[in-house]
């Protein structure tokens, strides 16, 4: 390269760094360490290398970039103002102010140019491999004479991104599917909050990494454009194991004292350090968020490049339409999130004359017939898909050479498989679902979490759902579990009764796109019971229903509950009526679905003024808000205990006889 050249890209790589210092410091909170050392990273990245469109950042080819490292967000922001996305420099001024766009970490959905919701560190490693995942399996799907999809991902991740036990698991399963358009760019810089790494992490990264079957490369000086080029371009030329690229880089670099040292990791450098800081770039040193023209002229030319990306995809997509025209209305179906016309129309309807089923069994009686027809369906479980009930009896195993396949084997990783549903579900075309015990959920639920902060509709299967699994014990008995999982915002949780409404939830949470959508389904047989074949699919969607109205006018009392203990209360019913009690059942399957719904519909079904009682195998913290302080619940604030399923409800005051005396107790009978 030309000398001129030479200082045109040091020119921009500086444009970032000060960027980023200025914006921490007018925010007065902030990492403005990282920025400083891995702006040449992203400059060649986003100005080289990437296949991007700032005009249009969510065109279906694109290269996808995730900042795994989200504190360093400012680095991600410098660089998409730079390179023209809509994210003016005022608002890189507003950095961490409310209603900016430029968020103290990066917010999917919020900021353009931005793939994932980054922050808890280890999470956009794992959601990388599902993107990379998505890209290869669609590529199977869908390339014929033309390749419409063909791109990568990019992930720059920290030293603390790859001290999390999530990116182990991930970078372990991308290695195993040899996903070989995923190229991490790791931070090798020894610093984190506390000091030098070598404090608690000194193992050997790369040779961890060739462990797992990947492509390993060093590039001892970040600031080597030459040798970090050459290393992205042999990253992209291998096909066949996924690439990690270990640059040597130095926090706060140029600060002359806070280099290389932890007090540059998370908060501002102070107003002489900046300015020491820009005398060493040779930039000056009293401009704040100062952009040479040059600089701004040379990484906006990514504004003429990206259209040109776009519409050499787009002739190749029309030439393959004009001969795919069916596969291409497929494509634009799932890209567009829409359900095909009838897609239910196999959905089995069980009767109570049929053998007691349990809700997970039902539920992989479900998948197999809506799967065909739903082929975007992708997803498996945790090493438990004989459990869960989640193998796809028309499909294949998908591993490396075959991707089009749509079982997909995670092994026991539950962090990473959260993970990696959100990127399959971010990048567009699939519908993915993971399946564990409900138990286990916890061990998924930063990945939950940001499934729900993005609105992701991302399915989870979590079945042995309470104390009924029985003789495992308490350690595999979920008791706070469902309470937990209701907390969170937009997360939709469905436990249904029996057959029937697990139907109903597996329709609710293909046409919920609003957030991931949560089934907690039973180990135990479960009876069909009267009435949810022809109420289950109203009343489901709706969150509660009156299954079974009091045998006698009007009622005295209502019983509800959700999941397995519905068939107590419809027992309980039928006991109370003996005693002349008359008690209404309703069935109660999601919270967040009946707290939508208009008062007039709730209080129809849940009438102010009668007593209520609830019954659920978990805690009984929240059902409070249902049946007022002059209800009771009947639930469980202890741990379980190990011995057959019935024997533990029994034991813990699920049974009949309990449900028909408190009933009485309430009524003071």
């Amino acid at each position: 390269m030309s000398e001129k050249s030479d200082q045109l890209d040091q020119l921009c790589i500086n444009t970032i760094r000060t960027l980023s210092m200025d914006a921490v410091e007018k925010a007065h909170s902030g990492h403005p360490g990282t920025p400083m050392a891995l702006a040449p990273i992203v400059y060649l990245l986003f100005t080289r290398f990437m296949r991007h469109n700032p005009a249009d950042p969510g065109w279906p080819d694109r290269d996808r970039f995730v900042l795994s490292c989200g504190h360093a967000s400012m680095l991600l922001y410098s660089i998409l103002h730079l390179t023209g996305y809509r994210l003016p420099l005022e608002e890189l001024k507003r950095f961490r102010q409310w209603g900016s766009l430029t968020p103290g970490h990066p917010e999917y959905g919020h900021t353009p140019g931005v793939e994932t919701t980054t922050g808890p560190l280890g999470q956009g490693c794992g959601t990388s491999v599902g993107m990379a995942l998505a890209e290869a399996h669609l590529g199977a799907r869908f390339n014929r004479e033309e390749s419409i999809v063909e791109h990568f991902t990019y992930v720059l991740c920290s030293d603390g991104d790859l001290m999390e036990g999530i990116s182990h698991e991930a970078a372990s399963l991308a290695g195993h599917l040899k996903l070989g358009k995923l190229i991490w760019l790791y931070d090798d810089n020894h610093i984190t909050i506390e000091g030098d790494t070598a404090l608690a992490f000194d193992e050997d990264v790369p040779r961890r990494f060739e462990s797992y079957g990947w492509q390993v490369q060093r590039v001892q000086d970040v600031n080597d454009l030459e040798a970090l080029g050459g290393a992205i371009e042999s990253a992209q030329s291998e096909a066949h194991r996924p690439s990690l690229i270990a640059v040597r880089s130095h926090i706060a670099y140029g600060a002359p004292h806070k280099q290389d040292t932890a007090a540059a990791h998370g908060s501002p450098l102070g107003a002489e350090e900046i300015r020491a800081a820009k005398r060493f770039y040779g930039w000056p040193p009293d401009k704040s968020f100062y952009v040479p023209p040059e600089a701004l002229a040379h990484c906006r030319r990514a504004l003429e490049r990206g259209p040109g990306y776009q519409a050499s995809w787009q002739e190749r997509f029309e030439r393959w339409q004009a001969a795919h025209p069916q596969l291409a209305a497929e494509w634009q179906r799932i890209q567009q999130r829409e359900l095909p016309p009838d897609w239910d129309r196999e959905m089995p309807v069980f009767s109570p004359q049929e053998p007691p089923l349990a809700s997970r069994a039902a539920s992989g009686k479900i998948l197999n017939a809506i799967a065909p027809h739903l082929p975007e369906l992708l997803g498996g479980a945790a090493d438990l898909a004989p459990s869960t009930k989640t193998l796809l009896a028309g499909s294949q195993d998908l591993e490396a050479g075959h991707y089009g396949e749509r079982n997909l084997h995670f092994g026991i990783r539950e962090h990473a498989m959260g993970a990696v549903l959100n990127g399959l579900a971010l990048h567009g075309g699939i519908r993915p679902y993971g399946a564990t015990f409900l138990i286990f959920s916890d061990y998924m639920r930063p990945a939950v979490r940001l499934a729900a902060l993005m609105k992701q509709p991302v399915i989870y299967i979590w079945t042995h759902d309470s104390i009924a699994q029985g003789e495992d014990g308490p350690t595999h008995q979920p008791v706070e579990q469902l309470l937990a999982l209701r907390a969170i915002p937009n997360m939709t949780l469905l436990r249904p009764a029996d057959a029937n409404e697990t139907a109903a939830a597996w329709r609710v949470a293909l046409e919920h796109d609003g957030g991931p959508v949560g089934l907690a389904l039973s180990r135990q047989k479960l009876p069909t019971l009267v009435g949810t074949a022809e109420k289950a699919p109203e009343g489901v969607r709706r969150g509660a229903y009156i299954l079974a109205e009091a045998p006698g006018d009007p009622p005295q009392l209502v019983l509800l509950a959700s999941g397995s203990e519905v068939q107590l209360i419809v027992a309980a019913q039928a006991e109370l009526q003996r005693q002349g009690v008359q008690a209404r059942v309703v069935s109660m399957p999601c919270w967040e679905l009946f707290d939508e719904q208009v008062r007039d519909y709730r209080e129809s079904v849940l009438p102010p003024k009668l007593p209520k009682l609830a019954v659920e195998a978990g805690t009984a913290r929240g059902w409070r808000d249902y049946v007022g302080l002059e209800g009771d619940v009947i639930g469980l604030d202890r741990f379980g205990a190990s011995a057959p399923g019935a024997i533990v409800l029994e034991k813990l005051g699920f049974s009949v006889d309990e449900v028909v005396r408190r009933a009485r107790a309430l009524l003071s009978l």
